[in-house]
């Protein structure tokens, strides 16, 4: 046998392994998809219903605060406040089941997608993943929780509230550095535990999909159509920098606040004059959020990358992560 037909069989054989996995990893999702799914209808029917009830009783006490601080009431402040840092604390555990089982769920579903493409299509020998694309992929999931969890002013809507953030930088920089798939996933796991982590955590959900989404879209553009990773000129690569961050985030700012108004009413329960305000106030801080995003993630792309080549640590994007 010649070298030629060695190499090709073992590309065959790694394929064959490959898709061997994938069916083994759509039949570990397919339970997972299946128990979370359980789980959330029954933490719906339970806890979350109560945490509803608790939202009523915090519109009331704040309603109440506002009275004794217009002087139109009388009525203990300190006691008013400490009432209302309570029920919302118990409103938050209440709500903290239902959102796991549906970031869970959404989770399931993303590796039964990633299971079946695996089975079906196989992946490329130079694309399995090595211990540098695992610590980028764990640094990068970080930085997003960091950029959300702790830069970022809240704006409170009703009983929910919206956020300015740098999370989304971290979205987009993720997929420049390691494709659609492993930075979509980073940056969707990492701005998924910043909400689960906070106050947000009704969000969580909503964030995984459509960060996941932002990083497929970045990686797409900038890695399958254009193959950033490779070598090419310095104006090639900052133009198709910016467009890939640019699409990524376009996308953001029409489906963020599009996707919440519906998640809000179909999933939450959210009262759909209360879901439309906060729909118009989430497309304002998202619009902001993907300036900031396009802006930051750029220049930061721009810099990283010859330090990272000259160091050895720059990662080639494979065909199998473009997207």
């Amino acid at each position: 046998m010649s070298t030629e037909q060695k190499k090709s069989a073992e590309k065959s054989n790694e394929k064959n392994t490959a898709r061997v996995r994938g069916w083994r990893l759509l039949a570990v999702s397919a339970v997972l998809v299946i128990g979370s799914l359980i789980f959330s209808i029954s933490a719906h029917g339970k806890s979350y219903q109560q945490s509803k009830v608790i939202g009523t009783e915090i519109s009331a006490v704040k309603a109440q605060i506002s009275e004794v601080e217009a002087g139109t009431k009388d009525g203990d402040l300190d006691s008013l406040k400490h009432n209302l840092s309570s029920l919302q604390d118990e409103k938050l555990r209440l709500e903290r089941p239902y959102s796991f089982g549906m970031t869970a769920l959404f989770l399931a579903f993303a590796l039964l997608l990633k299971g079946l493409y695996n089975a079906v299509i196989g992946v490329h020998p130079a694309g399995q993943m090595d211990a540098k694309k695992i610590a980028m992929a764990g640094l990068m999931a970080a930085l997003c929780y960091v950029g959300f969890a702790f830069f970022k002013i809240d704006i409170p809507v009703g009983t929910d509230k919206t956020a300015f953030h740098l999370g989304n930088v971290f979205c987009v920089l993720a997929a420049l550095f390691l494709g659609g798939y492993l930075g979509g996933l980073a940056g969707a796991i990492g701005m998924t535990i910043g909400d689960l982590t906070t106050s947000y955590v009704t969000s969580a959900p909503k964030t995984f999909i459509l960060k996941l989404m932002i990083g497929l879209i970045v990686g797409l553009v900038a890695h399958k159509i254009f193959k950033l990773s490779r070598a090419h000129a310095a104006k090639y690569v900052t133009s198709v920098t910016i467009l890939a961050s640019i699409c990524g985030m376009a996308f953001n700012v029409v489906a963020d606040p599009t996707v919440g108004y519906f998640y809000k009413i179909y999933l939450l329960g959210i009262p759909q004059d209360l879901a439309s305000v906060f729909a118009k106030m989430a497309a304002l801080t998202t619009f902001v959020n993907a300036i900031v995003a396009v802006t930051c993630a750029s220049i930061f792309y721009l810099a990283l990358r010859p330090a990272l080549k000259k160091s050895g640590l720059f990662l080639q994007v494979t065909p199998d992560e473009e997207a």
